[in-house]
């Protein structure tokens, strides 16, 4: 079966928002529940805590994911698999207690050749509803990348926030990234197995995860724009960040209704960028 075969392919999955993990993940990343989910509303991109999916440990490989193939095309020879971005629209609110279905679709698969080598990349579309109907509209970009190369290269350092821009630092420590990966029943060694992440992969590091990346930039426009409501979400990974550095968000204006978003890693390097509309 060629990777074009796998495209059209569709799943559905049902869930509840669970009013325990939002208490969950709101203690992970030092929030208040009542402040940041008032009312039990989800916060936006809150639900990559829903729709887990547990594989017995037979079914995993020894990168602690499920064995290649299955739903997602089995690119059994690029052992890097990342999370490298996505997009996504709010229609509607979720709140706690309620029932929420995920219907994934595999819209492209495509190769490509970089300065890394060889590069699979995988883009799946996610309709999340609710009882309101379709709530959350997500294209979700994963990239396959070989052991080859530096598996971090040199990055310059970005040029200092515009003026009028915003901002926070949080240290993403071995804690924050184990807690976060067992809210979103992720397995992958790369966020909490120092000597897999250093000895098989080549990282210097714990790498941050680039989902919990974009949710704390999210939580930069709700400490910015109290009470705003995020329309679109777009983000992309530039670079891996690490658990034993600081990460600095930064956000600013860019007209339309529209923030720019960013994280830095110590020497100042842009790790994800990303841009929020409100409605």
């Amino acid at each position: 079966m060629s990777y074009a075969d796998y495209e059209g392919r569709s799943e559905t999955r049902l869930d509840i928002v669970w009013p325990e993990r939002i208490r969950g993940l709101a203690a992970t990343l030092d929030l208040d529940p009542e402040q940041v989910a008032p009312g039990g509303e989800l916060p936006p991109l809150w639900h990559w805590m829903l729709f887990h999916d547990w594989v017995a440990g037979a079914g995993l490989g020894s990168d602690g994911h499920p064995k290649r193939g299955g739903f997602l095309p089995p690119v059994h020879d690029l052992p890097r698999r990342m999370w490298a971005g996505g997009r996504l629209e709010f229609h509607a609110r979720l709140r706690a207690g309620e029932p929420v279905s995920r219907t994934s679709t595999i819209l492209k698969v495509t190769e490509k050749s970089g300065g890394s080598g060889r590069l699979v990349f995988v883009t799946v579309r996610h309709d999340v509803s609710g009882p309101a109907g379709l709530a959350i509209s997500e294209e979700h970009d994963i990239v396959y990348r070989g052991t080859e190369g530096a598996a971090v290269k040199a990055a310059e350092r970005a040029a200092a926030p515009p003026e009028g821009a915003f901002g926070h630092q949080v240290m993403p420590g071995p804690v924050l990234l184990f807690r976060y990966s067992a809210l979103t029943a992720n397995g992958h060694r790369i966020h909490y197995d120092l000597d897999y992440v250093t000895k098989e992969e080549g990282y210097p590091g714990l790498i941050v995860h680039g989902p919990l990346q974009a949710t704390l930039l999210a939580d930069l426009v709700r400490r910015h724009r109290p009470g705003a409501r995020i329309a679109r979400f777009a983000f992309r990974g530039r670079r891996p960040a690490f658990h034993q550095n600081p990460l600095a968000l930064w956000g600013w204006e860019r007209g339309g209704g529209a923030l720019h978003l960013e994280s830095r890693d110590a020497e100042g390097a842009v790790c994800m960028e990303a841009e929020a509309t409100l409605a």
